[in-house]
């Protein structure tokens, strides 16, 4: 029994339907497994296991060493944006002076010719070229204005006189970001954060095999709990404990220190750029099919 003829028709200068399908042409879904959800014991910057882990007042939680590197990245980067942006501004002054400069000297070129007359200045007719390219009878002297517009002139056919796009500098803001949250963040509201390993199993385990239990309930911290981190003394305990009691009384059930309500900090999972989080774990991926060719080009995926 013969196939359908528009399945093995493939010497057409276009797509069919069911080679677009074979190819993966456009938007593709799939659901985010496990492996792609940031744990909520890994560093944001690093996702890898924290190493004395350190949040900001947003809940976002990294390696001391790894924001430490990252805000004196960001305050080089300032620097070094603020030092170009006082050279334009310097580069500028400049040019405004050399323009003050030559308007006036534009003035007295001008109010010489009205007093004197512009006398022509001729030289070998034959073999002479002033600056300007001329030759023979018009090597006349060029007048302050004439210069002004051949030195001015944008005619892009030309490669001397093509205008180019001045490259303005902004001025940068000196303050430094959360590289997660994109907010202001300084080095002296990150706090250290605390959490209680799991020491009722009596086995060695590796750095990656820890397990962290709320100091309250003693329940295993999980991806699917809520966390609660107290920017006062840095312990963590799950969001029932936390609005159960600390929101009550006051008072940390590890250290007994006293906290108030703004010391608490909801933790942040996931939400790197390399995972989804909370409810978005749909990823989408666009491909457009190059013309001419069966390789498209593959846009990056995003969350949705």
């Amino acid at each position: 029994m013969p196939q359908r003829h528009s399945k093995n028709n493939n010497d057409l200068a276009f797509f069919t339907y069911d080679e677009k399908r074979k190819l993966g042409y456009g938007t593709q879904k799939e659901r985010l497994g496990k492996d792609s959800i940031k744990p909520f014991d890994a560093c944001c910057l690093c996702l890898k296991p924290f190493i004395d882990p350190m949040s900001c007042q947003k809940g976002h939680v990294f390696c001391k060493e790894c924001i430490l590197e990252c805000l004196l990245a960001q305050k080089k980067d300032i620097q070094r944006k603020l030092a170009s942006h006082e050279l334009q501004k310097k580069q500028e002054k400049e040019e405004e002076a050399e323009k003050l400069m030559s308007q006036k000297a534009r003035e007295l070129d001008a109010f010489d010719q009205q007093n004197h007359g512009a006398v022509p200045q001729y030289s070998d007719r034959n073999h002479s070229q002033d600056k300007n390219g001329f030759h023979g009878a018009n090597s006349v002297k060029v007048t302050s204005y004439e210069e002004e517009a051949l030195r001015t002139m944008k005619a892009f056919w030309l490669p001397s006189a093509t205008p180019v796009a001045p490259v303005k500098v902004d001025a940068p803001s000196t303050s430094t970001v959360c590289p997660e949250g994109k907010e202001k963040l300084k080095l002296k509201s990150l706090f250290p954060v605390y959490f209680t390993e799991d020491t009722s199993e009596k086995k060695s385990s590796s750095s990656l095999d820890k397990t962290f239990i709320c100091p309250s309930c003693k329940v295993t911290l999980t991806n699917t709990l809520s966390l609660v981190a107290l920017s006062s003394c840095g312990h963590v305990f799950c969001k029932k404990c936390s609005d159960k009691f600390m929101a009550v009384d006051k008072v940390c059930l590890a250290c007994g220190k006293g906290c108030k309500e703004r010391n608490l900090v909801n933790l942040e999972k996931g939400g790197t750029g390399f995972a989804g989080h909370d409810d978005h774990l749909v990823a989408t991926d666009f491909k457009h099919l190059g013309s001419g060719s069966g390789l498209g080009l593959v846009r990056p995926a995003t969350k949705t």
